[in-house]
């Protein structure tokens, strides 16, 4: 009776590893195909899914790799009434050595297109200004017809004002003496008043304040205006940030890298 139980045991510890065995292959086949679908199919919206600022002549989004993989030519063909999207920033890097695993292809594509693009760095705080701009002009090649280089910078990650002012106009020297135009800043209006103020009044900023109908709350001159991130437009899956230019489209192309 004792072999019988004994072997018994091991039928059922081989049927259980077989089952389980079997069943993390079909899981991982599924998972392949859902893949694989989510790359090939693209969501058309009627609608942006949100309140448009039409006052305002022209439109763009800015994304990242959390969009994965986005069909611009949609992006490009989508209209509501006289509202198209014509300019996008794209993720290029962030820190010292990050690199967004989409820009290559968003950078290519969206030329293609025909959507005016602009790279843009997301700044840590806690890292040297001048190798996180390294990173970014070992990246972004820009062409006369880009969007001027942007440094994202939204968090002190603790660190003091001084030193983040060392840090941020660092950054800014070098990408302006490499590429020869003067970058454009990105933050929310708070972190705009705690953190940078008159110190950064010279650079062209974008500014990121959400729910306001006419514009964002801040004193000083601004190109651009973040004033959705629950935007949504075809050819992307995911929702994406809306932003506004300040101006006309001369004044749009002035800014435009030479």
């Amino acid at each position: 009776m004792a072999v019988k139980k004994k072997k018994s045991a091991g039928v059922s510890n081989w049927l259980r590893i077989t089952l389980i065995t079997l069943f993390l292959a079909m899981a991982a086949y599924a998972g392949y195909w859902w893949w694989l679908y989510r790359q090939a199919k693209f969501v058309r919206y009627p609608e942006f899914g949100i309140a448009i600022p039409e006052s305002y002549p022209i439109h763009g989004i800015d994304v990242s790799k959390y969009q994965e993989l986005i069909a611009w030519e949609e992006v490009k063909a989508m209209q509501v009434k006289k509202v198209k999207l014509g300019f996008t920033f794209i993720k290029a890097t962030e820190g010292i050595g990050n690199m967004d695993k989409q820009f290559r292809r968003n950078w290519k594509k969206s030329k293609e297109a025909g959507i005016i693009r602009g790279a843009y760095h997301f700044f840590l705080a806690t890292k040297d200004g001048r190798m996180q701009a390294e990173n970014f002009i070992k990246c972004v090649d820009l062409e006369p017809g880009d969007l001027p280089p942007v440094l994202d910078i939204e968090q002190t990650y603790g660190i003091t004002a001084d030193i983040l002012k060392r840090e941020v106009k660092e950054w800014l020297e070098i990408t302006q003496t490499y590429y020869g135009v003067r970058p454009i800043i990105y933050t929310n209006v708070d972190f705009y008043k705690r953190n940078l103020g008159s110190d950064f009044n010279d650079y062209p900023l974008w500014v990121a304040h959400y729910y306001q109908p006419n514009q964002p709350r801040i004193k000083r001159d601004w190109l651009f205006w973040q004033h959705s991130e629950e935007g949504r437009v075809n050819g992307i899956l995911s929702k994406v940030d809306f932003n506004v230019f300040g101006g006309d489209s001369l004044e749009f192309r002035s800014i435009l890298v030479p």
